[in-house]
């Protein structure tokens, strides 16, 4: 079987991985980019309201976004500084950064058993300037990338214990079901990409194991035991979901305005042009063919039936194809989690055929080299993720004007549309139990009736996706803001004040 990174190969990688991730992170927050987008805020608010709220509590964690990113920095985002920095929730990121690189770079090596196949795999993902942009912000996906990956590269190496316990070989001790098990449920808990990717390594695991030797029905059974951990969480999630929110799972909060709505073939074209303005041309070839290798080898190869696994990453595909097919408006980034399969794939090229391993590796490195520009300004991610930042400017407006006129009175606003601006006001000394949101449960239901007895001020988005949930109630129930006064407006939000 190949050899995999050794630890001193992994340690150097991680390291260098963790300092460019920081260096990256200090450049972007020097350009006032680490929160420039709007989920960025977003997350920190979800986060902060768990302790910061009209209703503290469990309640809090929400169940539209998955809770792990929020749990992981519940505390720390207490700290106005890092609050309003953004700071723990970065340093998230570049941690998760600098393991997906270990990850990818064992996953390449074990595969090809060639250590420069795997440091071009690492060119492919590490000087990608979209994901060290997401890596020096607070978003989700460089965790959901860390615990995906290293959940594959973990199931290679337990699916090579089980094979070894099985037909009685002498090998090194793999990774326990637990914590295989567990990982996958950390992924799960992270972002709605890991669910499909799960599966599906999963359901490779069943193959890899009887290819390699061991009798279906113990396959089955050992991989049963595993799917039990995640199995229990998506449940759990489920019902959490169904207290909180009302449904078993969130839906219904985008406004349909994708060209490909009920055109599966125009999303899937949306992704692979997505995957192609991320990475480059070049880049894109060379993943495709290395993703076509490893589905020759493992289906030809009973030597080498692992070689499944990676392909498993790409189920992050799924879930945007999904919401594009629904109408659910276009957004680049959902496709930056692919980026982790294509280092794979494109690395596995690199050194699948041993005698051509230098020269592959060395067009490998060449073409990243011509197309990535790790510090990019103008990089679709980059450019995505200022969106919004027009309107911080714009909403200032609004700010002066509810800061001059504010004694404390609650301030009613949705979250689902402007939490980001809830994070903004934290710069105005804001905190989030001034505001009256969805996730105050009871008061929020009731002041949707009558808003008057229970907020002093109410925030409106009434352009965004056609206005949001105030802007709706406001157009069906004309009486909905009798005894409020609008006092300013920019950016399409606008403010009203209680006349007392």
């Amino acid at each position: 079987m190949p050899s995999s990174l050794g630890r001193r190969p992994a340690l150097l990688v991680f390291l260098c991985s963790g300092l460019l991730g920081l260096v990256i992170a200090w450049r972007y927050a020097s350009l006032g980019l680490t929160l420039s987008h709007y989920d960025a805020r977003g997350h920190l608010v979800v986060a902060r309201r768990i302790a910061d709220s009209l209703t503290p509590g469990w309640q809090q964690i929400g169940a539209v976004w998955l809770p792990l990113p929020h749990l992981l920095n519940a505390a720390p985002v207490q700290v106005d500084a890092l609050y309003r920095t953004g700071a723990s929730a970065v340093a998230v990121s570049i941690l998760s950064f600098a393991i997906t690189a270990v990850a990818i770079g064992w996953i390449v090596a074990r595969l090809t058993g060639s250590v420069l196949a795997a440091a071009a795999g690492l060119v492919v993902f590490g000087l990608n300037p979209n994901v060290l942009y997401l890596q020096a912000t607070p978003m989700t996906e460089p965790l959901l990338m860390a615990l995906t990956v290293t959940s594959i590269a973990l199931l290679i190496a337990w699916c090579d214990g089980v094979s070894a316990d099985v037909s009685g070989r002498t090998a090194a001790s793999g990774p326990s079901t637990a914590l295989v098990g567990w990982v996958f449920v950390l992924s799960c808990m992270t972002r709605y990409e890991a669910w499909p990717v799960t599966i599906g390594a999963l359901a490779a695991s069943v193959w890899v194991l009887w290819r390699g030797g061991v009798p279906l029905s113990n396959a089955c059974r050992a991989v049963g035991r595993l799917a039990l951990y995640p199995i229990t969480s998506l449940i759990a999630f489920s019902a959490f979901s169904r207290i909180v929110i009302g449904s078993w799972f969130a839906s219904g909060f985008f406004v349909p305005e994708n060209p490909a709505q009920g055109h599966p073939w125009d999303a899937v074209k949306q992704i692979v042009w997505g995957l192609h303005e991320l990475s480059g041309s070049g880049v894109l070839v060379f993943a495709v063919a290395g993703a076509a290798l490893l589905t020759w080898t493992t289906l030809l190869d009973r030597r080498r039936p692992e070689a499944i696994m990676p392909l498993a990453l790409m189920g992050t595909a799924s879930v945007p194809w999904s919401a594009f097919v629904d109408g659910h408006p276009y957004r680049i980034r959902y496709m930056v989690p692919l980026i982790a399969a294509q280092a794979i794939c494109a690395g596995v090229l690199a050194g699948g055929w041993r005698r051509a391993r230098v020269p592959l590796a060395v067009v490998l490195i060449g073409v990243c080299a011509w197309e990535l520009h790790p510090f990019a300004d103008d990089a679709p991610m980059v450019a995505e993720a200022q969106w919004d930042r027009p309107n911080i400017e714009a909403r200032d407006r609004v700010t002066a004007c509810l800061t001059a006129g504010y004694r404390g009175e609650s301030v009613m606003a949705s979250m689902g549309s402007l939490g980001h601006y809830m994070q903004d006001l934290s710069r105005a000394g804001f905190d989030l139990r001034d505001f009256l949101h969805e996730g105050n449960g009871d008061i929020w239901l009731n002041a949707l009736d009558s808003p008057r007895p229970f907020a002093g001020w109410i925030l409106i988005e009434e352009k965004a996706e056609g206005g949001d949930m105030l802007a709706q109630v406001a157009r069906r129930n004309p009486h909905f803001l009798d005894g409020f006064t609008r006092v300013c407006e920019a950016a399409g939000v606008a403010l009203y004040r209680r006349a007392d």
